[in-house]
């Protein structure tokens, strides 16, 4: 697969982004990973927090830069991305792999039931708009009193937003997955049937917005397995270790998700 074009590296020169048609607040170029510097910047994110608006309002450098927006937080480590743990040489490509032989593989490795159930059926119809309930679930993250208040926004070069992690060679889900990408072609497959877009890092977690969530609790249920197969401590280590009830209180209407690898 061919590699996309990085416009990242002109900001070292443009730190305004107006050479990429952007208008970029003051912020930082991160090219560190576990095994020195990157040959080229991973991501650029802002020095001050994010505003409500502030996901939204680079949405339109996907389109004239290839730059997906991304919120950032320090966390419980109060980590920035500079002192993440990022191996882009770990990442593979996230068309290698399949959503379902990804999915499988991990339920046979975390239950006794012999048989994966499936992936779950996307919704019979939706009209949201993924781009628009995203920049609503960012606009919420950025609020006072939300967990990631004081989150940053952030440029990562990517094919897709179900990509970003790869893009930047995130460990966040190391000790569940040591190839992100695998985990991106559940992303890809949730961005397809569910609207999914990525819209938080942190060191350790993820959050995705969700456009068009199940509806009922039995498609719930078929989705909570596959976050089950995804991230398992949300079930082994969430407030609803079952997965009827995490799938009732987490992935019902929920208008998104988050994920967590101890």
């Amino acid at each position: 697969m061919a590699t996309l074009p990085n416009p990242l590296p002109a900001l070292a020169d443009d730190p305004s982004g107006r050479s990429v048609g952007l208008q970029l607040p003051p912020g930082k170029l991160v090219d560190t990973t576990i095994d020195g510097t990157w040959h080229e910047p991973l991501l650029w994110y802002a020095d001050e927090p994010a505003a409500p608006r502030a996901w939204a309002d680079l949405l339109p450098a996907r389109r004239t830069a290839g730059l997906h927006p991304l919120l950032v937080h320090g966390g419980h480590r109060k980590q920035w991305p500079e002192e993440w743990d990022l191996s882009p040489e770990s990442a593979s490509y996230p068309g290698d792999h399949e959503a379902d032989d990804v999915l499988a593989e991990s339920w046979e490795l975390l239950t006794e039931e012999d048989e994966w159930p499936g992936l779950a059926a996307a919704p019979l119809s939706s009209s949201a708009d993924p781009d628009k309930e995203a920049a609503e679930v960012a606009s919420i993250l950025t609020d006072e009193g939300s967990w990631l208040h004081g989150a940053r926004v952030a440029l990562v070069p990517a094919r897709r937003s179900a990509d970003i992690p790869a893009a930047v060679g995130w460990l966040g889900p190391t000790n569940h997955e040591g190839d992100v990408a695998r985990l991106c072609a559940v992303l890809r497959s949730w961005e397809d049937r569910f609207g999914i877009r990525v819209v938080a890092l942190t060191f350790d977690q993820l959050v995705v917005s969700v456009a068009a969530p199940p509806t009922t609790q039995e498609e719930a249920e078929a989705v909570a397995a596959e976050h089950f197969a995804f991230c398992p401590d949300n079930i082994h280590q969430g407030h609803h270790p079952t997965l009827p009830a995490y799938a009732a209180h987490q992935v019902l209407n929920q208008p998104a998700w988050t994920f967590w690898w101890d």
